[in-house]
């Protein structure tokens, strides 16, 4: 875990067993999609909580709305 830390460069009290629980939430719906099978995986009882590890961050959020804007206004455009 030390030398992911130090390659990621994140800070030492951000390292915890369950942040690669939401690692791997995030990475697995990423690829699949598939939230209810990942809800099955992460033993949860509901999508809401499965929610709650795949939640995207502003930044990431913003960025997707830069490029529908950007993708619409060059349709607009041409």
């Amino acid at each position: 875990m030390k030398r992911l830390k130090e390659k990621a460069e994140v800070a030492e009290s951000k390292i915890f067993p369950h942040n690669f629980r939401h690692l791997f939430a995030r990475i697995y719906y990423k690829v699949t999609k598939d939230i209810t099978g990942l809800a099955d995986l992460l033993g949860h009882s509901s999508i809401n909580v499965t929610r709650i590890y795949t939640a995207i961050t502003e930044t990431v959020f913003q960025k997707k709305l830069d490029k529908i804007v950007e993708q619409e206004i060059l349709e607009c455009t041409t």
